[in-house]
């Protein structure tokens, strides 16, 4: 035997992040297309919590180094964080191999400025290739099928907001 043995999930802890669900006035949702790996899906903003960050001022910085605005304003956060595995052949591998998956604060935001105030190419590592709004109950069937369950929860807890925002307008 080489020594090498493989890496067990359940040694690794999951990383603590945020999810953005930015709604627009019409109770629509901000989706964009990953790119390198999964570059086939659609995503929500998400990161991890800096050190010394709370998961409020995570989600706003996420939000804008990944849609490069700043104009949205939470209107709640899940209940409970919500957690995701990686598939196999990522563990080991993503985040240098530290975890297994992530946990995930979600916050919903409410979109402030005008779709020319997003530009996903404003940071010098841009996560998304191309962006649209889409209806929450959409987002499950774009993303990764690994984080399928963890879409499925955020449109459990989210449900009644799309209505809600698009009434107020």
């Amino acid at each position: 035997m080489s020594g090498d043995t493989p890496i067990s999930p359940e040694d690794l802890s999951y990383r603590r992040g945020v999810g953005a669900v930015l709604f627009n006035t019409a109770g629509l949702v901000f989706a964009g297309r990953r790119r390198g790996v999964y570059s086939e899906a659609w995503q929500m903003p998400q990161g991890g919590i800096d050190e010394g960050e709370s998961p409020d001022q995570a989600v706003l910085r996420e939000l804008e180094e990944e849609t490069g605005t700043d104009k949205a304003k939470i209107i709640t956060e899940s209940r409970d964080w919500l957690t995701y595995d990686l598939p196999d052949d990522r563990i080991g591998v993503a985040w240098g191999g530290k975890y297994r998956g992530q946990t995930l604060k979600w916050f919903a935001l409410e979109f402030t400025g005008l779709d020319r105030d997003i530009d996903i190419n404003a940071h010098e590592k841009p996560e998304f290739s191309e962006w649209r709004w889409v209806a929450l109950d959409e987002l499950p069937g774009l993303i990764v099928p690994f984080k399928r369950r963890l879409y499925d929860d955020i449109l459990a807890e989210f449900h009644d907001l799309p209505e809600k925002i698009a009434s107020r307008t």
